[in-house]
Formats: C-alpha cells, structure tokens, sequence
C-alpha cells in the first residue's frame, strides 16, 4: 500500500486521546513510507493525522471542495492540496489517489465516506481494503449494527468481510495487507443476487 485515505473528524473532541490517535495515525503512515490521501482540512483530527505525517517526512496529499477552502480551512501545509468542485469530485479522487481506505473516529462526513468505500467495493468499483479504526470502543456501535445488517441478510455472507475491524492501528494495517479481493457484485449473476 502506497497510499491510504484516511477518514476522520474535523472537530476536535474534549477527549484528548482522540487527536493523538489521529497525530499518531499519520506519524506510523509516514514512518511506513505511505501517503496520506485525506480531505484538505486543517481542523481536528483531519489536521493531526496531516501534521503527523508531514513532522514525520510522509507525503500528504489534500481534497477539499472549493466551499470549504474558501472558508478559509485548507491545510496548505500539504505536499499536495486538489481542489474539487463537489464532495462527490472529493470521494472519487480519496478512490483515484489510495490503494485503501483507514476510518479513525469522526462523524457525518466520515459515516458518508467509510459507507461510500464500502458500498463501491461490494459494487466492484475498487477492490481495496476498508479498515475501521475502533479506537476506545468509538464504533462498538457501528460494528455490532454492520452485524446486524448481516443477519438479516442484507449484507451478502460474501461481503461481511469487506470492512475490517481493528482496536490498534498496527493490528489494522497488518489485516489490510492482507486484504484479499471479494466477489463483487457486477462479478454475479442475476441469480445471486
């Protein structure tokens, strides 16, 4: 993996331990020679995995939609900062740019783009790995829900695997590389489905 999108936050939560994750999180990407493809800010945890991977000599490459720069939020710190019209532009290039795909802690935005990765992959538009940081137990919630689906029997029995579920980064990148691609879904037949 030379590159990964990290999803994350923009806030910065009153619990401490959260933008160390995320400091750390782009600290270890560096040290491990990968790229950071994440969206552009400098706010939050978005802005400590940029400045943990920049302090540590990694390459850091920014997307953020036009709005949002004009706001004044962008990190120009970045080795390399896309600027795109939409949030869709966004998605596709964090997809273009990453050979997969690292969800620490967030909310809304992050939801949308770890659902977005995952949903591509079962479709066949990538066949990257998604891995979900559960830091502190932040998405026991969420893990338990994507079980849930499952259960039910909408999500396929070939495509439970596809979000890898990790407490500590370490233990994450090691279950990513070893990510093999699943069956997707333009891969089926009608009958299949």
């Amino acid at each position: 993996m030379k590159r990964l999108a990290v999803y994350c936050g923009s806030a910065s939560p009153e619990d401490p331990r959260y933008l160390a994750l995320a400091q750390e999180t782009g600290e270890v990407l560096a040290k491990r020679g990968i790229g950071v493809v994440y969206g552009g800010g400098k706010a939050g945890l978005m802005g400590a995995v940029a400045s943990g991977a920049l302090e540590a000599g990694g390459e850091v490459i920014g997307i953020i939609p036009q709005a949002l720069k004009d706001m004044e939020v962008a990190n120009l710190d970045c080795t390399e900062l896309h600027v795109v019209d939409t949030m869709h532009q966004r998605k596709q290039l964090f997809t273009d740019l990453s050979d997969g795909f690292v969800t620490l802690p967030g909310g809304v935005g992050t939801m949308d783009e770890l659902w977005e990765a995952i949903s591509w992959a079962q479709l066949g538009y990538h066949q990257s790995p998604v891995g979900l940081l559960n830091a502190f137990g932040y998405y026991d919630g969420l893990v338990e829900f994507n079980a849930h689906m499952a259960k039910v029997g909408f999500v396929r029995e070939m495509h439970q695997g596809i979000m890898l579920v990790e407490e500590t980064l370490e233990a994450l990148l090691s279950k990513m590389a070893d990510y093999q691609p699943i069956k997707t879904i333009v891969q089926m037949s009608v009958d299949d489905l």
